[in-house]
């Protein structure tokens, strides 16, 4: 936990009134407001950068050089149904950010039409259930999760696909869609 890095993130997260074992639970974290954080990471580890370009967390410039894509935001990662990291997700911590949220690119492990975020977290209880219960956004899913309905998951800024269904399909008979009332919400239900 970096002292400075971390600190407006550490703030969203306290606004959103998350507790420090819900934190944890999500792997929340935070992309320093630094166009080379994670290039410098990379660097330092004598790594390959060209996996984090094709996952779409460093971006050329036109340059030639390359820049974080994630700069300071709230990061969520991404899991797959068996719990690996695949992606990452960011939202903006300043109003004048944008995207609002921004994922990682698509790679051959990260499909988004495919993915249901916070799935290995509510899997058990899902198929205790039989139900799921699908919402937009990651924050919508940590929410309920502490509140302890935790059987919620979220698509990744797109309506839900007949991927998503063929993923809840093998763990429940009831999928109940609970998206928000603006236009991006009709559009995603």
């Amino acid at each position: 936990k970096h002292e400075t890095h971390g600190a407006e993130t550490r703030d969203a997260i306290a606004k959103r009134g998350f507790s420090p074992e819900t934190t944890d639970a999500f792997e929340m974290g935070a992309a320093p407001d630094r166009w080379d954080g994670l290039l410098k990471t990379i660097e330092s580890k004598n790594l390959d950068p060209a996996p984090f370009v094709a996952a779409g967390l460093l971006k050329r410039r036109e340059s030639g050089g390359l820049y974080d894509a994630f700069r300071h935001r709230w990061v969520f990662p991404i899991r797959d149904q068996l719990g690996r990291v695949v992606a990452f997700g960011g939202r903006k911590l300043r109003d004048e950010d944008e995207p609002k949220y921004l994922n990682s690119s698509e790679t051959p492990i990260f499909d988004k039409s495919a993915t249901c975020y916070g799935l290995p977290l509510a899997s058990e209880r899902i198929r205790a259930t039989r139900r799921a219960v699908v919402v937009e956004g990651y924050t919508d899913v940590i929410a309920c999760h502490q509140a302890g309905e935790t059987n919620v998951v979220a698509t990744l800024g797109t309506a839900l696909t007949p991927k998503h269904a063929r993923v809840l399909r093998r763990l429940c008979d009831e999928v109940v869609l609970v998206f928000d009332g603006d236009e991006a919400g009709q559009r995603a239900a």
